[in-house]
């Protein structure tokens, strides 16, 4: 099961260099439409752009610092069970908060009604907590007479 744990991590990868293009692909437009000259200014944060820019251009942006933040705890839970042997438990949860990290991207991207979006987010967090127990356990008890030499 090592490699099929991995394969949620890749597509969560690929989803956000997808969000990256979709947040450049919206904000370049209405930065240009806004009448800001990126060439004529010092280098910035993209949180400079709130206020200058209307909201909406500002989601896709915000979504994609999103999978910066909490999905780098995924991507350890990830390699610590692929490393000490992932079972099917581990493959399904790692694969639920990947969809529900995908929907909650395009639910915050497009609509960004809170509801919707924070319970999207507690279920990915549960996701990820059954995920972090279970490579707690996974290490924490591991017999080390039956890992590999």
């Amino acid at each position: 099961m090592q490699a099929q744990i991995l394969a949620p991590a890749a597509v969560l990868v690929v989803w956000t260099m997808i969000m990256l293009f979709w947040m450049a692909g919206v904000r370049l437009p209405a930065l240009k439409k806004a009448g800001i000259d990126l060439g004529a200014r010092p280098g910035g944060r993209g949180q400079d752009l709130e206020g200058q820019i209307a909201p909406q251009f500002q989601w896709p942006a915000h979504n994609y610092m999103h999978l910066m933040e909490q999905p780098t705890v995924f991507y350890a839970a990830v390699a610590i069970l692929a490393i000490m042997g992932a079972g099917a438990l581990d493959v399904a949860l790692a694969w639920a908060y990947v969809a529900l990290r995908i929907i909650h991207s395009v639910w915050q991207a497009t609509v960004n009604k809170v509801p919707v979006r924070f319970t999207l987010f507690m279920l990915s967090s549960l996701a990820l907590l059954a995920l972090a127990i279970r490579a707690v356990i996974a290490t924490a008890f591991a017999d080390p007479s039956a890992l590999p030499a």
